[in-house]
């Protein structure tokens, strides 16, 4: 099978199979971040560790993701996408497995870390790779599935976990993961295609700058939202600085840059990425705060909380294969900046919400919010894939994540500090929910502007 056989789609029955089989793995990775977090007490109490402990099971598995997305993608693009999800498929299944069995923290650290690597090299080529599964002009539509996939693996993941810890232990969150992970290797295997290979050889000087640059924001941005010293915090966040500094410098004077600063040179590319991390950061805050002001201040049950928070990824399942395929057709500037006006509205309502709304009154406001969040991001996501070329598809589609988790971390580090600057009782909660909720729909308009600002291009 050759390099460029495949390069404007699979035959229709090969095409539906291996989108089953990145569904599959795209839910997987999605899924083990939101179960994970409902097991935490649980892991807490059974493996004997302080809940500031048992946070390790979460932040491994993020920072593993992170300072591995843009390394991984540029290994996609020398060695071939195929290649790079593959592997990453089987790590991530085969860590699942030490997950289950790890008989202490540090060994469940360990396996999620592994874990971590596994879910990036899925995460980092999956856009290339759904570039080259659909024709071209049939690329918004396959990005909407996409973006279905992930939305609903988003709103099922608590949901799951509470069903699956209600009839067992859980070392089975990890452990249901393996025959899934087994099956999408088996349809892998037989349909990705094999995408043109970039002449290019792999930077590892760039991939250990590329670690110690996210790494560190990573950390900065927590210890900010943990109210760590302030000398601490100057101290990481100014390594990132200079270190990004010679990052970005060594990445310039490259041909096929592991940082993309070559696709940054084409505006609508760096709008695009800028526009994702502004919108991802507003849901992160929004979907942060809710629950807190849900239970704190409105007195609910965590599965009434997970009820009202249903309409908002329920109308992203709804929208996203809509916006995927008028995004085949309209520019994504005018779709986004629609979907990010209905969002930032949205949140502007949520703002103004009664002190003590009704089911109704939040229902519909999230609804509006998830509506516009999937209008955008399908549209988005196809365009960070689309202009890069094809030897690039792997910069693209690592960078369409890197600014997904950047504008995530940032967003959830932003809530840490502002609710850090009005703890107290209800009344502090409150406040601090209406900051953030304000601060989410600043961050939807400014994505908004810079939406509409790729028309003039």
């Amino acid at each position: 099978m050759s390099a460029t056989e495949h390069t404007d789609g699979l035959p229709p029955k090969t095409r539906w199979i291996a989108m089953v089989a990145v569904s599959i793995a795209v839910s997987m990775s999605v899924l083990v971040g939101s179960i994970a977090n409902v097991a935490l007490p649980t892991i807490a109490h059974d493996m004997e560790v302080t809940p500031a402990e048992s946070i390790w099971v979460l932040n491994a598995y993020q920072l593993a993701v992170t300072v591995a997305l843009l390394p991984l993608a540029s290994l996609g693009d020398v060695y071939g996408h195929r290649r790079v999800y593959c592997w990453g498929l089987a790590l991530f299944t085969v860590a699942s497995l030490a997950c289950a069995v790890a008989p202490s923290l540090p060994l469940l650290v360990v396996a999620r870390i592994a874990q971590g690597f596994g879910g990036a090299g899925i995460m980092s080529v999956n856009g290339a790779i759904v570039r080259f599964i659909y024709p071209r002009a049939q690329l918004g539509r396959a990005v909407g599935y996409n973006v279905l996939v992930v939305a609903t693996s988003s709103a099922a993941g608590p949901s799951v976990a509470a069903a699956v810890m209600a009839v067992t232990s859980w070392p089975w969150l990890f452990a249901l993961q393996v025959p899934f992970g087994l099956l999408a290797l088996a349809l892998s295997w037989r349909t990705m295609p094999h995408t043109p290979l970039s002449s290019h050889g792999f930077d590892p000087i760039s991939a250990v700058l590329n670690a110690i640059v996210m790494g560190l924001f990573i950390v900065g941005l927590d210890s900010i939202g943990h109210g760590r010293g302030i000398a601490i915090v100057a101290a990481e966040l100014l390594g990132c600085l200079l270190i990004g500094i010679v990052f970005v410098r060594r990445q310039l004077g490259q041909r096929a840059p592991m940082l993309p600063v070559d696709l940054f040179r084409r505006p609508v590319f760096a709008l695009s990425c800028l526009t994702a991390v502004c919108a991802h950061g507003a849901q992160m805050i929004a979907m942060i705060v809710l629950p807190f002001y849900f239970q704190y201040v409105g007195g609910m049950s965590p599965m009434e909380i997970g009820l009202l928070i249903t309409p908002w990824p329920a109308a992203i399942v709804v929208v996203a294969p809509i916006a995927g395929r008028l995004a085949d057709r309209y520019p994504a500037g005018l779709l986004g900046g629609l979907g990010l006006a209905i969002m930032t509205t949205g949140l502007l309502l949520v703002f103004f919400m009664p002190a003590q709304p009704s089911w109704g009154d939040v229902a519909w406001r999230l609804a509006l919010c998830g509506m516009g969040f999937g209008f955008f991001q399908a549209p988005n996501n196809r365009l960070i894939i689309g202009s890069a070329p094809p030897e690039r598809a792997g910069a693209g589609s690592g960078m369409l994540s890197t600014s997904r988790l950047v504008g995530q971390t940032t967003g959830s580090a932003l809530v840490a500090v502002l609710f850090g600057l009005t703890h107290g009782g209800e009344a502090a909660v409150s406040v601090g929910t209406h900051l953030s909720i304000g601060l989410a729909a600043g961050s939807a308009g400014m994505a908004m502007v810079l939406s509409w600002l790729r028309l003039r291009l």
